[in-house]
């Protein structure tokens, strides 16, 4: 295993939800847990992969995810498995979406 740490400035994700919890630790699938973080302009991402030496990778696909979405505000932890980038980035957006009161 090879765990991961990155921090991204990020818009204030708006909060109207506890702690989220989307996907399911698989064979190319992940978990995400979403909590509220401390920095109100930033996201903390932790990561827990099998798939060793996607450094790079994880924060390209991050870092988009943190300038496209407001995530501010939140610590975000993920257990993976070997999941794509498109599936990172579709468990990611369901997790904050579920976090900030789910589908509307």
């Amino acid at each position: 295993m090879e765990t991961l740490e990155f921090r991204f400035n990020s818009k204030p994700a708006p909060r109207a939800a506890d702690p989220a919890l989307c996907g399911v630790v698989g064979s190319g699938n992940l978990e995400i847990l979403v909590k509220p973080g401390m920095q109100p302009d930033a996201c903390q991402l932790s990561i827990k992969t099998s798939a060793r030496g996607f450094a790079e990778t994880w924060q390209a696909v991050l870092g988009s995810f943190a300038a496209s979405h407001a995530a501010g505000g939140t610590v975000i932890a993920i257990n993976d498995m070997g999941a794509t980038p498109a599936v990172v980035t579709l468990r990611l957006a369901q997790a904050l979406a579920e976090y900030q009161g789910g589908a509307r």
